[in-house]
């Protein structure tokens, strides 16, 4: 079995009146990357801030290494490497002498560390140069490359594609991957862009308004009640043919644009079609389809509005 690199405990926070963070319990492992997942404001960002420990938990612990970072804050630190989604860098320094200065506050980073992770993110030919003179995506990744200094056994990312171009974002999933596969390194990442979180998410933690709503794997959710795939039937009155369907079938019928969207039974699709046929229904084109991680996140946020999700 894997290693256990973070593990949070009870943890709650609260500011003034509002509790932000609400008894959550989760464990993240070495060489998985673990999407936390949810919209601005729900208090990821406070989530990050307390498992760095930059403000406290009102109660509960995280423990990284099995180390607390309360009461042994230097020991479970060392473990962790951090890009929050503001991070300053000295912008009149070139790559390299920010790389330096962060090595320098570190006990243990070499040179060849500093090489190390500058090929990593992709800089070697720009390293030289001041930062001021980078665009925001080389910023990001003179970012990645001071978190990794230390090679740390866990890695946070708080909205890492923020900012970034198509090529950016296509590089920075790679090197995740490369990360967590070839270093096992456990990588907790916090973001709001779902199309992103799917392409490279072993877990995700489905969280809102201080409640982790559902924490799977992704194949388990894309998988879950055998009901993974829809048949979507592009028809000319989405609303009637909808009915139809449900009258007739008694499925879970959905509604998206010009077409109706059913669970996808391979036996029933002829069914479906002839019934709507009867109806006087006109089709125009009729698919499978795969649930993303956006259908999946909507349908659990529903639900919990809905009460079957306390």
């Amino acid at each position: 079995m894997s290693q256990k690199i973070l593990e949070i405990i009870g943890l709650s926070k609260t500011y003034r009146n509002r509790q932000v963070l609400r008894n959550l319990n989760f464990e993240v492992y070495a060489g998985e990357i673990f999407g936390f997942i949810g919209p601005n404001g729900a208090g990821k960002s406070t989530l990050i801030r307390i498992i760095c420990g930059l403000t406290p938990p009102t109660s509960g612990d995280v423990l990284i290494c099995g180390k607390s970072i309360q009461s042994e804050f230097e020991k479970a630190i060392a473990n962790v490497g951090a890009v929050m989604e503001n991070c300053e860098l000295y912008s009149y320094m070139t790559g390299k002498q920010n790389l330096q200065y962060y090595a320098g506050l570190i006990k243990g980073v070499t040179k060849s560390d500093i090489e190390r992770v500058t090929n990593l993110v992709g800089l070697e030919n720009r390293i030289n140069d001041r930062v001021k003179t980078y665009s925001f995506g080389m910023r990001q990744r003179l970012s990645l490359a001071q978190a990794l200094l230390n090679n740390p056994k866990l890695l946070i990312l708080d909205e890492p594609t923020n900012g970034l171009d198509v090529n950016g974002i296509i590089e920075l999933r790679q090197t995740l991957k490369i990360l967590a596969a070839k270093q096992n390194m456990a990588i907790f990442v916090s973001s709001h862009i779902l199309a992103e979180m799917e392409q490279i998410c072993d877990t995700v933690a489905i969280f809102d308004h201080g409640n982790i709503l559902e924490l799977r794997t992704l194949a388990y959710l894309q998988n879950a009640s055998g009901n993974s795939k829809h048949l979507q039937i592009k028809v000319d009155y989405p609303n009637y043919a909808g009915k139809i369907l449900n009258l007739k079938f008694g499925v879970n019928v959905e509604l998206a644009g010009n077409s109706v969207l059913v669970p996808y039974i391979p036996e029933f699709t002829q069914d479906y079609i002839q019934a709507l046929r009867q109806r006087d229904v006109t089709i125009f084109g009729v698919d499978v389809i795969s649930k993303n991680l956006e259908d999946i996140y909507l349908e659990i946020l529903k639900a919990r509005q809905s009460g079957s999700i306390k």
